[in-house]
């Protein structure tokens, strides 16, 4: 069914694109987007939740060793080391730093389900 120009008008009016909220990163002052960690420094809400040397670490010997492979050229051991030794920090830290859920309060008991079997 055909409408007309003002109903089609109304129903786009909410089309439009919104502006993105920008906030300001207390430590360094980057621009943050909301209610996310800055990717500049790794802070959120005044605590460290990213390690960015050790990303940035990670991240230049990742490149190294791909360009190596790709010339053909073995890389030293010490690289690969640093490299395996990196996964593993990253692994450790990872692991550290995610806190242990409780999900108790969701969970019924083994005795409230044998409750209700009866």
């Amino acid at each position: 069914m055909r409408h007309t120009h003002a109903h089609t008008a109304n129903r786009r009016s909410h089309h439009a694109l919104k502006e993105i909220n920008l906030g300001v990163c207390p430590k360094c002052q980057a621009a943050v987007l909301r209610h996310t960690a800055c990717a500049n420094c790794g802070t959120y809400r005044g605590r460290k939740v990213i390690d960015v040397i050790s990303k940035l670490k990670k991240k230049e010997d990742k490149r190294k060793k791909r360009e190596a492979e790709a010339k053909g050229v073995s890389l030293p051991k010490t690289v690969k080391n640093k490299v395996e030794a990196n996964k593993d920090e990253h692994s450790k830290a990872t692991q550290e730093a995610k806190p242990k859920r409780s999900f108790g309060m969701f969970r019924r008991s083994s005795t409230a389900r044998a409750g209700e079997a009866s």
